[in-house]
């Protein structure tokens, strides 16, 4: 009795001091989560104030003449020598009369965007029955005009420590206040390629390079990475060899993204001769990046399903082909699916193994086929990042905005799959 009873009161002595750790755990737990949470927030918060600006450009209305003596001055169009700088600057220096001096006005044009002229040459090869007319046009305003516009050029500033001049400072408010800048919506995010002028630059031609790799490893990675599956967990001999597969297919699966830039650059571009910087070569290394993943996820899925469903379907009389493909794959399928587009997300963030194929360069046009030079979302932010022009700052966070909820929709696709998809047994 004085031993149960001495027994009793050890434990009861014990009591205190394990309620205290485990209070002290759960406040580290609450601890490192708020943080997390805080942590999680700044970056976002940030991200958003610095990003939230590029989704908006600055604009300015221009009374442009096409005039037929500056741009049919033989009576026949010619799109490919028509001075269209020249009709941009002329509308220019009539919205501000008083602005003379050559220096003075090559400070003015400055305060427009290259693309003001292509925007007129594409409003006269579309519309040719306007030429001799007057148009009034929104066309975009420099980058340095957008940031002092947008606040992110104090103009407050010493002269020399500042992109615009006090004059041109000046300028953008008399435009202004006669209400020829405005701020709009910035399509040409969404609809131009990349750029040197920031104004200019877009993420269409890096978001189609991406999607094209995408589909790419789609099409190879899923089918192969399934099929490797089924084959080790339901039908190879269980020996060294497949202990070895399995191995280095968990190996795999750890090594760093750019030796499979490495690979890529090995094999498909130095011995294939495959083309440099397409989406074609740059889907096929994200494949090798992506199978392991898939595979991982496809065998965890095939050992979920429980083997009473195997055993009943041998017993009704089914082979062992006819009981993987008409029982086990049906229910291991939603966690085949996560997998996949799991490893589709992995590969839509990679950077490294495609600048090891080229990816990196810049690329001005949209590609149309797998073939054509191309590059991806997170090179394009790198390339962005890179860049020294204030502008280029803000659309890196748009891009990086835009990559985000790229891949928020896919994992929102994986859960929603899972959940249609999912079967109780």
């Amino acid at each position: 009795m004085s031993a149960v009873k001495s027994t009793r009161e050890k434990v009861e002595a014990g009591l205190p001091r394990r309620r205290r750790k485990e209070r002290t755990f759960k406040l580290v737990g609450l601890l490192a989560t708020t943080v997390g949470i805080v942590f999680l927030g700044v970056f976002f918060s940030t991200l958003i104030a610095e990003g939230s600006s590029a989704f908006k450009q600055t604009f300015l209305q221009l009374d442009i003449e096409l005039s037929e003596d500056v741009l049919a001055p033989d009576g026949e169009l010619d799109l490919a020598y028509a001075d269209f700088d020249g009709l941009v600057r002329t509308a220019l220096r009539a919205q501000l009369p008083e602005v003379s001096g050559r220096s003075d006005r090559r400070a003015l044009y400055r305060i427009v965007s290259v693309g003001a002229a292509y925007q007129v040459r594409d409003l006269i090869a579309a519309n040719p029955e306007l030429l001799g007319t007057t148009q009034s046009m929104w066309v975009p305003a420099a980058s340095n005009v957008d940031m002092l516009i947008k606040g992110n050029i104090d103009a407050n500033l010493d002269e020399t420590l500042r992109p615009v001049s006090d004059k041109q400072i000046g300028w953008v408010r008399a435009l202004e206040e006669a209400g020829r800048l405005e701020t709009r919506f910035n399509k040409a995010l969404f609809s131009n390629g990349d750029s040197r002028e920031p104004e200019l630059a877009g993420i269409k031609g890096a978001v189609m390079g991406s999607l094209y790799m995408l589909l790419v490893t789609l099409v190879l990675a899923f089918p192969i990475g399934v099929a490797a599956a089924i084959y080790l967990e339901e039908f190879a001999p269980k020996n060294r060899w497949s202990d070895l597969i399995e191995v280095n297919i968990n190996n795999l699966a750890a090594v760093p993204s750019i030796v499979f830039g490495l690979l890529g650059l090995a094999v498909f571009i130095n011995w294939a001769s495959l083309p440099r910087s397409a989406p074609v070569v740059g889907g096929l290394v994200l494949t090798l990046l992506t199978l392991p993943v898939i595979i991982i996820a496809s065998r965890a899925a095939i050992k979920a399903v429980p083997p009473s469903i195997r055993e009943a379907a041998l017993g009704l009389g089914a082979s062992q082909t006819q009981v993987v493909f008409h029982h086990v794959l049906p229910l291991a399928m939603p966690g085949m699916l996560t997998g996949a587009i799991i490893g589709m997300s992995r590969a839509l963030g990679e950077s490294a193994p495609l600048l090891m194929i080229g990816m990196v360069a810049f690329i001005v046009d949209v590609p149309a086929r797998l073939t054509d030079p191309a590059t991806a979302l997170p090179v394009q932010i790198y390339l962005w990042a890179d860049s020294p022009e204030r502008a280029f700052a803000e659309r890196t966070s748009a891009a990086i905005i835009v990559l985000l909820g790229f891949l928020l929709v896919m994992n929102l696709t994986a859960v929603i799959l899972r959940k249609r998809m999912e079967r109780k047994w």
